[in-house]
């Protein structure tokens, strides 16, 4: 199963690495730009700051498109959680319209679908579900089957079948946008290394101009922080403050613990 990069670390650690790096590049280039003022005492500033502004404001552009990325992606997770709770929903209350015989184990089986689904979201790992979920699809697709056979003539039959075809196709896109669709390592990879380069661009100006450290350049570094760690977040749809809601599949499960009609 593909992951993300760094999907192994929890995301409140992921964040303090990101800040404690940030910070040691603008530390770094300090004093850097100490040492420089020291062997090149007739570098100008000015041109070291027009160059700072031009990397802070490239910095600014990656961090804004990179978001619009992850949100996009997060957007069509909660789509995604929404068409799938309508698609086994109306699964659901098209076994109505199957041979009585077959209509308690498609019941069943599509009950266990949306436990499992929910289960493997509280749990954080929803990748846990897949196997389980697919061998359901599998066990009504062929019970489906069967009584298409039976009544291959059936409208009714022909509705369901249509229904659950559509619950399939939705886990696929599920899987796609949930799991397998996420900011890829070359994004992480630009998005870090120009944060870092201009935490150091800003580093080496001040040292440059042999100003004192400024409390106000840790605000600069918790900013950058939290724009990445926002990013991070929206990245992980199971984790963190920003989640996709399941109230979707939660309104599904309470419609099902009624027995049909």
């Amino acid at each position: 199963m593909m992951t993300a990069p760094f999907d192994y670390l929890p995301l409140w650690l992921l964040i303090l690495i990101f800040g404690t790096l940030l910070g040691s590049s603008l530390e770094a280039g300090y004093r850097w730009g100490v040492l420089r003022h020291v062997r090149a005492p007739g570098e100008q500033p000015q041109p070291v700051g027009a160059i700072v502004a031009s990397i802070l404001g490239l910095v600014a552009l990656v961090l804004g498109f990179t978001f619009s990325f992850a949100a996009s992606r997060f957007d069509a997770r909660r789509q995604a959680v929404v068409e799938e709770a309508n698609a086994i929903g109306t699964t659901y209350l098209r076994t109505s319209l199957l041979p009585a015989e077959d209509r308690p184990a498609a019941v069943k089986a599509l009950k266990e679908y949306v436990e499992i689904r929910l289960a493997g979201v509280k749990s954080n790992n929803p990748t846990a579900a897949i196997p389980r979920s697919e061998e359901l699809q599998l066990k009504l697709w062929s019970q489906a089957a069967a009584a298409g056979n039976q009544q291959p003539q059936s409208q009714t039959v022909a509705l369901y079948i249509n229904a659950l075809n559509n619950l399939i196709d939705l886990h696929t896109i599920r899987l796609q946008v949930g799991i397998r669709s996420r900011l890829p390592l070359e994004m992480w990879g630009g998005l870090l290394i120009m944060s870092f380069l201009s935490m150091v661009s800003v580093g080496y100006q001040a040292g440059l101009t042999k100003s004192s450290r400024s409390p106000i350049k840790l605000l600069l570094v918790f900013a950058f922080t939290i724009a990445i760690a926002i990013i991070a977040d929206l990245d992980r749809s199971n984790e963190g403050l920003l989640r996709v809601s399941q109230q979707s599949l939660v309104d599904v499960q309470k419609m099902m613990e009624a027995e049909l009609p």
